[in-house]
């Protein structure tokens, strides 16, 4: 039965938690028929009174549903959307914030083998379009305060609504009346496709990332071991509807382990009002993305008396202040995981296995890791972190929907190719050195901007920052910073002057940064540091090198720091 085989292959995991010699042994469970949501979801939910999710809203009400609530009330939903032309194989825009009805959503689709595609309630009318067009979408369900962003949307889809009733949409609550058992119009196959994710596209068009009915539900059991996920645990994921990780931690990991999906919701972050509600409820697990740590460590973490004891990062490296100054205050460590949209986690930091200043940590049970030279082809201890084809995993994408070329360039010579670089040390370690396209040359050396960033965040005056190449007419490139100021810091010489020496004092003299400018940093919607869109502005801003560009601090501006 599915149902057996993916519970001892979870039950594996679980067993071998914090021994990763023991869990290299694991083995993905060989499924040709498996519905999560059938055959994982409904049968631990049977009787099962335990929350499944909890949602606290910004005004500091909460709700929680158990499991048994959850299977039943996606069972009404499947059964109603059935009844409004929902068919297997349909694609659903589904277009909702963190309320249950995002998960009872995804959940029914599920079981009626209909495909979803993610949208983060932050997209404009425009990308919405795209996301009808390209994902031949048949139906969206969104909110009714969110329904007039498709007033400018063509296409004949069904539109339903959460919330007060609108014009010309259907009303989600209507499901209320709808069955609360539900049968299966025939069986899932494994192959069948289940998401399609629009990535955030930061340098082109987004592309469309496919996944199977196992390669995210039965994938993200890497993504539960990385975490450490145990039956009654309470976790929480700063994540944003929308975007892969909030499937990764908000969906798939956490009830694979049984745990219960704690939810936060805000409408503008507050590092106290969170670490409150995390000290209130319980919290046991928590995961947030690079911008969030560092917003948490400018605030007085000690106020959370009982912290979590499993904490991990995801969406970019983390740098090893923010990790140093959280084990001070907390006495755990921030472990490092990475992945991608088309993945599950593929290398991290994993329990009770030592943590190494700088390192994401070794590839976790299920994925097999190399490091390719991306111009001789040769495997070796330095080069683009790529996936072994030869044993695929199951969380890795099936590819990228109606795109073949780009889909075999990615999966060329047996390999799965992150566009991501990293560096290997004896112990099987790896190091994350860049983005392919963002790693760059200074005086012929080669620049990591993440290795500067993270020197520059261990200055108190450095809150984030971001490295990019400044054109330079002898040296061809210098390391340029970015940077946002720490309360308290005023953007003006003298804190120029502080960064610059901070930078001479910790680097080598071919990497110290030589230009800085105080600015807010360009990101994707996902909170990702568009570094793109910096290295562009450079080059328009230095395009006459007879002026210097507004803003800018150069290191010979002070002669204090020669010699």
């Amino acid at each position: 039965m599915a149902h057996a085989a993916f519970r001892e292959a979870r039950d594996f995991l679980l067993t071998h938690r914090e021994d990763y010699a023991a869990a290299r042994g694991f083995r993905w469970p060989e499924l040709t028929e498996f519905n999560w949501a059938l055959d994982w979801f409904d049968v631990i939910a049977a009787d099962n009174d335990r929350p499944a999710l909890w949602i606290v809203e910004p005004d500091g009400s909460e709700a929680k549903w158990s499991f048994a609530q959850l299977a039943r009330k996606s069972n009404q939903v499947a059964n109603w959307l059935r009844a409004q032309g929902v068919r297997r194989g349909d694609r659903l825009v589904l277009m909702l914030g963190n309320q249950v009805e995002l998960w009872e959503t995804i959940l029914a689709a599920m079981k009626l083998g209909a495909v979803v595609i993610p949208a983060t309630p932050l997209l404009g009318t425009a990308d919405l379009a795209d996301r009808i067009e390209r994902g031949h979408a048949a139906h969206v369900v969104t909110t009714s305060a969110d329904a007039p962003k498709f007033e400018g949307v063509p296409g004949d889809y069904t539109r339903i609504a959460v919330g007060e009733r609108v014009r010309g949409w259907l009303r989600y609550a209507d499901a209320e009346w709808a069955d609360h058992e539900f049968e299966p119009d025939g069986v899932t196959r494994a192959e069948d496709t289940l998401l399609l994710y629009f990535t955030s596209g930061t340098t082109a068009k987004p592309k469309l990332v496919e996944h199977s009915h196992v390669s995210y539900p039965v994938g993200h059991l890497s993504t539960m071991y990385w975490i450490g996920l145990e039956p009654g645990d309470v976790h929480l994921n700063i994540s944003s509807p929308g975007w892969a990780k909030h499937a990764w931690s908000n969906v798939f990991a956490p009830w694979n382990a049984e745990a219960t999906v704690f939810i936060h919701n805000y409408t503008r972050f507050d590092a106290a009002t969170l670490l409150g509600h995390m000290q209130r409820c319980g919290v046991t697990s928590f995961c947030a993305p690079p911008t969030v740590w560092r917003m948490l460590i400018q605030a007085d973490l000690s106020q959370l008396s009982t912290p979590p004891r499993k904490v991990v990062g995801a969406g970019e490296p983390l740098n090893p202040e923010v990790i140093e100054q959280v084990s001070r205050a907390w006495g755990v460590t921030i472990r490092d995981g990475f992945g991608q949209t088309e993945t599950t986690v593929q290398v991290a930091n994993t329990p009770g296995q030592p943590v190494k200043p700088g390192s994401m940590g070794r590839p976790v049970p299920g994925y097999e890791v190399a490091l390719v030279d991306p111009v001789t082809g040769q495997v070796g201890d330095e080069g683009e972190i790529c996936v072994d084809l030869a044993h695929r995993p199951l969380g890795l994408m099936v590819g990228y929907r109606d795109d073949p070329e780009r889909t075999a360039e990615c999966m060329r010579d047996g390999f799965y190719r992150t566009g991501d670089v990293g560096s290997r040390d004896a112990e099987g370690y790896l190091t994350y050195v860049g983005r392919a396209d963002d790693v760059f040359k200074a005086s012929d050396y080669r620049i990591s901007p993440f290795e500067l960033e993270s020197v520059l965040l261990e200055h108190e005056a450095v809150a984030e920052a971001a490295v990019v190449p400044s054109p330079d007419p002898l040296r061809l490139a210098v390391p340029k910073a970015y940077v946002v100021l720490a309360p308290g810091w005023a953007a003006d010489a003298s804190t120029a002057e502080a960064i610059f020496a901070h930078s001479r004092a910790e680097l080598a003299p071919y990497k110290r940064i030589r230009r800085l400018e105080f600015a807010e940093l360009p990101k994707t919607i996902s909170g990702k540091i568009r570094r793109v869109e910096l290295r562009g502005s450079e080059h328009n801003k230095h395009a006459d090198t007879t002026q210097r560009p507004e803003g800018e601090h150069w290191e010979e501006d002070f002669p204090a720091l020669r010699g």
